[in-house]
């Protein structure tokens, strides 16, 4: 049975089903990449529970201050503001773009019936690997980044190293700005690696 007639076979059958009847044909449609997408999404949204439990610093209600507090970081502005930037793309992007991606490859595979294979299925991985990881490590760097300069710029009284901007800079970030910058065009390049994907799966 060729993909085209397996797709019209799949559209006619869910528009033909209630819930229950589509819930029962979803679980049989096949979707290999789409879940690898789901389970990357699980793992991208456990490291963004990490590190949303370090930001909040919940120990710290039983007086345990074992870094310098987060929080402190985005009030104080500044380079910190890195840290909350980067958090906010990170659940965006890393996790509910991720998420999403898994809806378009089920699409394609469960729904029309477009299995990935030979050179779309090399064009899968390559988006699947360089997504996640520029995406991850782009934002992670920016966090982790903007929480040193946080720090360094908070005042000594706080806990903090009293930094100028200058020093900030100098010292902290411009180490970050290369490495992320690098990480972002990974990811941008999955990105597009993905899209020719996208773009062959639905001529066939």
């Amino acid at each position: 049975m060729t993909e085209s007639v397996k797709g019209k076979e799949n559209i006619e059958a869910l528009s033909g089903l209630g819930m229950s009847g589509t819930s029962g044909l979803m679980s049989g449609l096949k979707g290999k990449w789409a879940g690898r997408w789901v389970k990357a999404a699980v793992v991208q949204g456990a490291i963004a529970a990490i590190v949303t439990v370090l930001m909040i610093q919940p120990l710290s209600y039983f007086n345990i201050t074992p870094y310098f507090n987060p929080g402190m970081v985005i009030a104080g502005g500044g380079g910190g503001t890195w840290l909350f930037t980067g958090y906010i793309l990170y659940l965006v992007v890393g996790v509910i773009g991720v998420a999403a991606t898994a809806g378009v490859y089920l699409y394609f595979e469960g729904i029309l019936g477009r299995v990935y294979s030979g050179f779309s299925n090399v064009l899968a991985w390559g988006q699947f690997v360089l997504m996640n990881v520029g995406v991850a490590g782009s934002m992670l760097l920016m966090m982790y980044g903007g929480y040193l300069a946080g720090w360094a710029g908070a005042a000594k009284s706080s806990g903090g190293l009293g930094y100028s901007n200058y020093q900030i800079h100098t010292t902290y970030l411009v180490h970050f700005e290369d490495p992320i910058g690098a990480l972002a065009l990974v990811a941008v390049l999955g990105l597009v690696i993905g899209g020719v994907g996208f773009v062959l799966k639905s001529r066939n």
